[in-house]
Order: structure tokens, then C-alpha cells, then sequence
């Protein structure tokens, strides 16, 4: 039976852009313990292969036909997640550790990117009036 992972903090707040930042900068960190750490491959690919799934799981979610994100935030995603897929499909093949800025980087900006927060309830703009409008294209990625 594979042992349960210990995390060194874990999110506090039930909103899911806390829980996907505090996914993103676990998966950094590992990358940044493994960097430290070149002897240990088998660290390196765990956290590669960790910071794979994540990633997957927000491509997923980018093409489900009820994901309420904006057209074009969705296809900024898509784009940088196939950066990521290359990088780590790279890295799991060389397992060259001094190759791990790039990994990390992004999964720390864009956890910085949801840790901010838009505003409180009184800050928020008024919704704009719903059209009669046809539900929005599913996102379609192809690799």
C-alpha cells in the first residue's frame, strides 16, 4: 500500500482558487526540494509526475461544457499547459534537475495569480445584464 503523502500546510480556505494555489506551490516546492537534491531521481520524477497530474486535472477542467472562464482565459491556459507538457515529458527523459526554472516559475506566477483576490462582495462591478445566448463553445485541445 503506497504511503500516505505528508504536506508541510495545506489550504485553509474552501475557495478553489485558494485550493489550486496551494496545489501549485506544493508542486513547486517539490520541484525546488528535488533541484536540491540531483542524486535523488526518483524524488525528481515524483515530482514530476505530481506536478503532471495538476496540470491535467486544469485541462480537464478547462474543456468541461459547464467551466464558466472566459473564452480566452481558457485558451491562455490550454496554451501554457502544453508548455508544461513539454517541459516535464523533457524532464521525465533526462531527469536533469538543473532544468527545473521553467516548471517552477509558472507554477509559481500563476499561483500568485489566484492568490490574489479580486475583491470583497461590496467591491464587485454589478453582473451585466444575461443575453439570450447559446451556452459558449466547448474548448477543444489538440496536441
Amino acid at each position: 500500500m503506497k504511503q500516505a503523502t505528508r504536506y508541510v500546510n495545506r489550504p485553509l480556505s474552501d475557495d478553489p482558487r485558494d485550493t489550486e494555489a496551494w496545489a501549485l506551490t506544493e508542486a513547486a516546492r517539490r520541484l525546488v526540494d528535488a533541484a536540491r537534491a540531483p542524486e535523488n531521481s526518483a524524488a525528481l520524477q515524483a515530482a514530476l509526475q505530481l506536478n503532471q497530474r495538476l496540470w491535467t486535472i486544469f485541462q480537464a477542467a478547462i474543456t468541461e461544457p459547464d467551466c464558466t472562464l472566459p473564452r480566452d482565459l481558457r485558451e491562455n491556459i490550454a496554451a501554457l499547459s502544453l508548455l508544461v507538457d513539454r517541459q516535464t515529458v523533457a524532464r521525465l527523459a533526462d531527469l536533469d534537475s538543473t532544468k527545473l526554472d521553467t516548471l517552477i516559475q509558472i507554477n509559481r506566477s500563476v499561483a500568485a495569480g489566484l492568490a490574489q483576490k479580486v475583491g470583497g462582495p461590496e467591491a464587485r462591478a454589478p453582473e451585466p445584464k444575461r443575453l439570450d445566448m447559446p451556452p459558449p463553445e466547448p474548448l477543444r485541445i489538440s496536441i
